[in-house]
């Protein structure tokens, strides 16, 4: 067991988690500009984005780069520099880190080194999209990014398709149609759904109503910016029994009769369930297991 004492005196730095604008600039909170300033060294995800940011406040601190391509040899070298007693602010490019965001494997490394970290409040895409979306605001699913790879994708959306909760994801501007497209195969183009893009900026656009009238209407306009999808809730999932007691096997064809190939579906259940791969991959090819 580890107790944090966040504000008392310690013998490391500390690693702040200090979160940016989502896109105004004026919602930047006077703590995370103290924060920025006041410690040792700023890991972005991008230094050319943060520095603009710094640059618009006056804010001189040193940057090193920490993103999804650096962070295996970054960490060593970032935990090292707290442990020396220096603090860290750590930033994603916008909205708060580790949320479909890089920091997640920092933060745990500090963790694990027994370096106090500090959250610092700030915005976040989808729970400001959420709050002005007009579905049930809690319970909700944060999901995040969809994977890229289609079958994978349905997977992923027949599995949210049940949910009770209002599901929240992301998408990027370039692949929106594609996700939408997939989401209303998979979920049906009457569920209620909320696009929002451009949050906190000029052209902020909330688009409401059933999934298959905003695929239509997203297919003859041109839409910019990144992007919330908020799916309504299901109120009348299709759950007979409960997900642990369907047999492994039983599980994974069910991934694999809509769509997903029989490894990735191995490889999903395994994580879902917390089991071997192997045992599962034994399970489902009728395999004996080895002596």
């Amino acid at each position: 067991m580890q107790v944090q004492k966040s504000f008392e005196q310690h013998q490391t730095g500390t690693l702040y988690l200090i979160p940016t604008p989502i896109g105004n600039l004026q919602d930047i909170s006077q703590r995370a500009l103290s924060a920025l300033a006041e410690v040792d060294l700023i890991a972005a995800e991008d230094t050319r984005h943060t520095q603009q940011l710094l640059n618009h406040f006056e804010i001189t601190t040193k940057q090193t780069s920490f993103h999804e391509h650096n962070w295996q040899h970054k960490i060593p070298e970032l935990i090292c520099i707290l442990q020396d007693g220096q603090s860290i602010g750590q930033v994603s490019d916008a909205g708060m880190p580790s949320i479909s965001d890089p920091g997640k494997e920092l933060v745990a490394a500090a963790i694990e080194a027994d370096i106090p970290v500090v959250p610092l409040p700030g915005p976040s895409a989808g729970i400001v999209a959420l709050i002005a979306s007009g579905l049930v605001p809690q319970p909700f699913y944060f999901h995040g990014f969809l994977s890229r790879k289609k079958n994978e994708q349905m997977a992923e959306l027949a599995e949210l398709k049940e949910r009770r909760e209002t599901v929240i994801l992301y998408e990027a501007p370039h692949r929106l149609i594609f996700t939408l497209s997939n989401l209303v195969k998979v979920i049906g183009p009457d569920r209620s759904l909320v696009v929002a893009r451009e949050l906190t900026k000029r052209y902020e656009e909330f688009l409401r109503g059933a999934a298959g009238e905003i695929l239509d209407w997203v297919q003859n306009h041109s839409v910019r910016g990144e992007f919330v999808i908020m799916i309504a809730g299901n109120s009348a999932p299709d759950v007979t029994e409960s997900e642990e007691a369907v047999p492994v096997v039983e599980a994974v064809g069910k991934l694999v009769a809509q769509g997903l190939k029989p490894n990735a579906a191995i490889k999903q259940i395994a994580r879902e369930r917390q089991l071997e791969r192997q045992s599962v991959y034994r399970a489902y090819h009728q395999l004996e297991e080895e002596s």
